[in-house]
């Protein structure tokens, strides 16, 4: 699957089905022209079509938006790289990211730009190892610049509705919808296409091949959104409450705009600004339009998502509302969980990763028989490099249980049942503190420097057998306030040494050996390879651990579109949903379940108000997603 960092050679007999001697990482060899189609062995295509010859084009194709106001509709430009065999009658699909990145922030763990090192107008350096794989397997990949960025015209609007159509765009023009052009504005048809095209990217690539998706665009026949995101008002807000700094739209913008365009494209930004509404934090036609959740119905393309569940960038609540919205429409998918963070399975589990992903593109844009979607759906990783397979995820065997919350003596800890409070009109109240922080919140009571008065803690006893939740917990209780405006935050927490996914570097650690998966060429004098340094996780054995968390404004309790003012005194029914998680406590270990108010590890917008909350105890709970249902909670000992 991959080679060592010297160059190595390969034979290949040309015309066969079975492929001599073909290390799985590249071959040489070029196909007779009596074979102008892939060669499939053991369910994959191989690597019998040149990398050192292959085409490499630049299309602008014409949109239907004028971000930019210039009376000027805004041009995608795109770079093509495709085997010389497809000027010569092989129809091959394209492997397309689609990206705002790549002239800025760039793109893998290596920070890859692309570039024209000859100023010949053709592009010399081409991010991340898709094109030196899957050209020589019969591919083409096609890098677009996103609307507003690199080289195509407009200015960025972060998740608008030029993001979305950015890709559809494109694919319209593979598929003969729409005119494309050269530099030099001659005509350029995509007569080499067949018609297949499959979308693929991390983080903001993720997004885009999200909102293609979304589109319903025909044409676009699988998407792999990597740590993508499915509703940007859930990127830079958590039900009502800011999470990231003011108009962030407008400033992830900014990054992603060319230097010298920046100060061209700010009347753009400031606009986002105020349509965002940073004042409330409500959800509003502005974010409506940069949600593409509702829009799953429109979904024609196969979705294999990849997130981590630690990811404390694009927060997994964006996989998993997307999950729900495919699953409910029947949208052919797989899953993949890892638990590192914002990090690209390429990073993560490298060799499984491109033997996987390689499988997949075949299945679904060269109709390759192989067994891909026979397979279990969902990969979650346990443990550091530890994976189990379910059948679809959350796991279906997973069932809501109520795990009521119940009042310890005043400043001491609850406790956790399933069974509820005897009699529940007891409460208790905290102050609230915009300076808790997470280290602080999820200490364990007996810790001598624990918080007992910003705060409500329930412990289960030592669990008697392990406890595996999978899906969304939620907090759901009765609480009222001294004033009319609060935050409300759970956190559920795991006390008790085991062996975690560290959080340093978001999960893993970039070594200095390299391995390489596909074949080289020199372009403007420029080598490009596809050699890569390997990493390894980060592994933690603390004491304790947040397993996931949740926030909610107090003005949005009852709709997140309008904020309401708090009645002093009034007791109110606070659902506060805490990010999807798949976990399983250990035997021995502690569930804790800890209230807040503002919690700074989450939320950027502390209440100035620190209000007294007070929780009652009537019904207050937690709703965990327990495998096995209330039956495995009972045997754990809640």
């Amino acid at each position: 699957m991959r080679t060592t960092r010297s160059w190595w050679r390969a034979s290949v007999v040309v015309g066969l089905t079975v492929a001599v001697g073909l290390p799985a990482a590249a071959a040489t060899a070029k196909p007779s022209a009596e074979r102008l189609r892939p060669v499939v062995q053991d369910g994959v295509t191989q690597p019998v079509f040149g990398y050192a010859d292959a085409i490499r084009e630049r299309v602008f194709v014409t949109s239907d938006v004028d971000t930019d106001s210039d009376g000027k509709r805004d041009v995608v430009a795109m770079d093509i790289i495709r085997p010389k065999a497809s000027d010569e009658g092989l129809r091959v699909p394209v492997i397309m990211d689609a990206s705002p990145y790549y002239s800025t922030v760039c793109r893998g763990n290596e920070s890859e730009c692309k570039e024209d090192v000859d100023g010949d107008g053709l592009n010399d350096k081409w991010p991340l190892f898709y094109d030196n794989y899957f050209v020589p397997r019969g591919y083409a990949v096609v890098l677009l610049d996103m609307i507003g960025t690199n080289h195509s015209t407009g200015c960025p609007v972060t998740g608008g509705t030029a993001d979305n159509i950015s890709a559809p765009t494109a694919i319209d023009w593979l598929n003969g919808r729409r005119k494309g052009t050269n530099a030099a504005g001659d005509e350029v048809v995509a007569d080499w296409h067949n018609g297949r095209t499959g979308m693929i990217g991390k983080s903001y690539d993720g997004t885009l091949a999200n909102a293609a998706a979304a589109t319903g665009v025909e044409g676009l026949s699988t998407i792999v959104p990597i740590s993508g995101i499915s509703s940007w008002y859930d990127y830079s807000r958590s039900n009502g409450l800011i999470t990231r700094g003011n108009n962030y739209s407008g400033s992830l913008a900014n990054t992603v705009t060319n230097p010298e365009l920046r100060a061209y494209c700010a009347p753009v930004r400031e606009q986002m600004g105020v349509a965002s509404d940073d004042t409330t934090g409500d959800y509003s036609d502005f974010w409506a339009e940069r949600d593409y959740v509702p829009h799953a119905d429109r979904v024609r393309a196969s979705v294999f998502v990849v997130h981590g569940i630690n990811d404390d960038n694009v927060r997994a609540d964006h996989f998993s509302k997307w999950w729900d919205a495919l699953a409910e429409h029947n949208v052919p998918r797989k899953l993949w969980m890892t638990g590192t963070g914002h990090v690209d399975p390429f990073d993560f589990r490298r060799g499984e990763w491109v033997d996987t992903l390689h499988r997949w593109f075949d299945f679904w844009l060269y109709d390759v028989k192989n067994d891909i979607m026979k397979e279990p759906r969902a990969d979650i990783e346990r443990a550091p490099d530890v994976w189990e397979t379910y059948r679809d995820w959350p796991v279906p065997t997973a069932q809501k249980t109520q795990v009521f919350l119940r009042p310890g003596a005043e400043g001491a800890a609850g406790a956790l049942s399933v069974r509820p409070q005897p009699g529940g009109k007891e409460s208790r109240t905290f102050q609230d503190t915009p300076s808790m922080s997470q280290t602080n919140a999820i200490r364990h009571p007996s810790d001598p420097q624990a918080n007992t008065a910003n705060r409500l803690v329930f412990l289960s006893q030592p669990l008697r057998a392990p406890l595996h939740i999978s899906g969304t917990p939620v907090v759901r209780i009765k609480a009222s306030v001294n004033g009319e405006d609060t935050s409300f935050a759970g956190l559920l927490v795991d006390y008790g040494t085991k062996t975690r996914f560290g959080t340093a570097g978001d999960g893993i650690r970039t070594l200095t050996e390299e391995d390489c998966w596909g074949e080289q060429a020199t372009w403007g004098g420029y080598a490009e390879d596809a050699c890569y340094r390997e990493t390894a996780k980060n592994v933690a054995t603390d004491p304790q651990a947040l397993v996931t968390k949740g926030i909610l404004d107090g003005l949005n309790i009852d709709s997140l579109s309008t904020s309401t003012p708090l009645v002093p005194g009034k007791k109110n029914a606070v659902d506060v949903p805490l990010l999807p998680e798949d976990y399983v406590f250990d035997a021995g270990n502690q569930i804790g379940v800890v209230l807040l108010g503002s919690y700074s590890g989450y939320s950027s917008r502390a209440k100035q108000n620190q209000a007294e909350i007070t929780v009652h105890f009537d019904s207050s709970r937690i709703e965990l997603p327990v495998v096995g249902g209330r039956k495995a909670a009972e045997k754990a000992g809640l």
